[in-house]
């Protein structure tokens, strides 16, 4: 099996390959798996309490409606806010709302607006991207970089336009602004924020990085990062905007004086109804303040996810399948090496539920899915490997005993070959010419096997093997291939039903008066059994000289007229089973002492 479990190993590990740098079928369920690591993992973090969410709820829309009136509300409220926030010297202040139209009715309060962002300077707001197909019709790249803080990289285009849109309700000099470019997966769900966007050689910064290049906070060089969470959604430190709007507009204040000082506001909403929900690991409803809070708590506190290399993945599922493969090949029990592979894809997922904790993502279903198809591939064969060799051992076994023994021997794992105390059973045809003269050849082979067949179903109900047919002679043994501690009395017992089965016989074929007959001989001793032959052909059977006198002892039935006879040996292990007659003693060639024979009877 080593070179088609070689193949198969190849086969699962370049399927791996494939589906991890390539077909991505498992990556929603990795997803999914990491999706819930995280949101575990976040819930044991604490949010970050210098980052505080001032929160236009469900509340605030009906607490608002006498102040300001039905949504969208006059901007002179977003005023007395700044105002009223600036006082407790904030780090900065951050609106998660877009201010792109003018209020065409009360041009009054989007100038006092402008007046308040322009006072306080810590002041931030989005910057809406438009779909790249705008970007003809947009804003030349060269004009509006000064005002948006765009970097121009070394081959820009300068021709370049985009479709930009910043809050033009403030003069261009207060338009402190940055993407607020979620990024979505495949999968729908949300995981990372970008940093950057590069329009044909300008990079537009996204919001949190904007605040965070202000206040100081390093920004890493690449596009986008993977946020990591704190806490669940609504964990954030929040203030409802109405409780907050009428604080600021009371004579004499409740709240504490230093409840913002220094720390970073935003002003967004996590009221359904404005839609500003996203679906992210930790919900799938996840607001988006909430979102843009979490990419600027990153970077002020130097945190970030990043997922394993590439390569960590197929390394893993390499070992795994490396590991399987060398347990098949030491022949360990598949139960084995499946109870193994479950331990190590727990300790996997336990690994890549702990380094989550360490805003490392680890994905480890591609490997250990392609280590359990390969362990499955790899058992499926070994099990039809194993299952071709027990029919094949069956099919030898059957041929020398009955099919309960066959199956025995097959699970105790084949046959022994030594020196065992065995009973050995001759029994040989007389007659036979006279009733073939008669007959065709066909007609006496089939006559033959049909007294063959019943001769060998008795053999095999006494618990007896078949050695062998010597011409028309059975040879079979008792106490071999299984121990049998009575195998003397069962093959005496053998013996006296083949006489009776030999009866049934000639009755049906009416030669009860024909000379057809048999001679059986038993002995019981030690001898050596096993599969003896070439490589080609083996065969069951027993040698040595216990064999030799059970052979003598059946040709030695037509001079004693008798049809069974057995030895001394024999009738002692046999106890008082049997009644036996004694029927002298008699020479056998190549020995030097006669030999004690009986004849069993069955007691009456």
């Amino acid at each position: 099996m080593n070179r088609p479990l070689s193949w198969l190993a190849l086969a699962v590990i370049l399927l791996g390959a494939l589906e991890l740098y390539a077909l991505h079928a498992l990556r929603p369920l990795e997803n999914r798996v990491l999706d819930r690591y995280v949101r575990m993992q976040a819930a044991r973090v604490a949010p970050d309490p210098d980052i505080i969410l001032v929160d236009i709820d469900e509340k605030s829309f009906g607490a608002m409606q006498d102040e300001a009136g039905r949504w969208p509300w006059p901007r002179v409220v977003y005023a007395d806010l700044i105002a009223g926030l600036a006082a407790q010297k904030p780090r900065a202040i951050v609106f998660d709302i877009m201010f792109n139209e003018k209020d065409r009715d009360r041009p009054q309060d989007d100038a006092a607006f402008a007046a308040a962002v322009s006072e306080h300077r810590n002041t931030y707001f989005p910057l809406l991207r438009m779909p790249a197909e705008n970007d003809p019709r947009g804003m030349p790249m060269s004009e509006i970089a000064p005002l948006i803080g765009v970097m121009r990289t070394r081959g820009a285009d300068a021709q370049a336009r985009a479709m930009l849109v910043p809050p033009t309700v403030l003069p261009p000099d207060q338009w402190r602004v940055g993407l607020i470019g979620y990024t979505e997966d495949a999968d729908g769900v949300g995981r990372r924020y970008i940093l950057r966007e590069t329009i044909r050689g300008w990079q537009v910064p996204s919001l949190p990085s904007r605040v965070a290049f202000d206040l100081g906070y390093p920004v890493p060089d690449q596009d986008d990062i993977v946020l990591a969470w704190r806490g669940a959604k609504g964990g954030f430190p929040r203030v409802s905007f109405s409780d907050l709007y009428e604080e600021f507009n009371r004579s004499k204040r409740t709240r504490p004086a230093d409840e913002f000082a220094g720390k970073i506001v935003i002003i967004g909403t996590a009221a359904p109804g404005l839609q500003d929900l996203r679906a992210t690991p930790v919900d799938s409803l996840h607001p988006g303040a909430e979102i843009l809070g979490t990419a600027i708590e990153n970077l002020k506190n130097g945190r970030q996810m990043r997922y394993a290399e590439h390569w960590w993945p197929a390394l893993i599922g390499v070992c795994l399948i490396f590991l399987v493969t060398l347990a098949f090949r030491t022949g360990v029990d598949a139960r084995i090496t499946g109870g193994a592979l479950v331990a190590a894809s727990a300790g996997l997922v336990a690994t890549s539920w702990a380094m989550v904790g360490s805003l490392l993502l680890l994905p480890v279903v591609t490997p250990i899915a392609a280590a359990w198809l390969f362990y499955g591939a790899a058992a499926l064969a070994e099990f039809l490997r194993e299952r071709r060799q027990r029919q094949a051992a069956m099919a030898q076994f059957s041929r020398f005993t009955n099919p309960h023994v066959a199956k025995l021997l097959v699970e105790r794992g084949g046959i022994e070959t030594g020196r065992r105390e065995v009973t050995l059973l001759f029994s040989d045809i007389r007659g036979f010419t006279t009733l073939s003269e008669t007959r065709s050849p066909e007609e006496v082979i089939a006559l033959l096997n049909r007294y063959f067949s019943l001769q060998v179903d008795v053999v095999f109900h006494h618990g007896g093997s078949l050695d062998k047919f010597i011409g028309d002679c059975i040879m079979a043994i008792w106490g071999a291939p299984l121990d049998d501690a009575e195998h003397a009395k069962h093959a005496v017992a053998c013996a006296l039903e083949m006489v009776d089965t030999l009866g049934a016989f000639k009755r049906a074929l009416g030669a009860e008066d024909s000379g057809f007959d048999v001679g059986i001989g038993v002995h019981s001793g030690p001898a050596v059994v096993g599969l003896m032959g070439s490589q080609k052909r083996l065969e069951y059977t027993a040698i040595g000289d216990t064999v030799n006198l059970a052979s003598r002892i059946e040709g030695l039935t037509k001079d004693a007229k008798r049809r069974v006879l057995v030895s001394k040996d024999t009738r002692e292990l046999c106890g008082d089973a049997f009644e036996f007659v004694h029927c002298g003693t008699f020479p056998v060639k190549g020995r030097a002492q006669p030999v004690e024979l009986f004849e069993p009877k069955r007691k009456a």
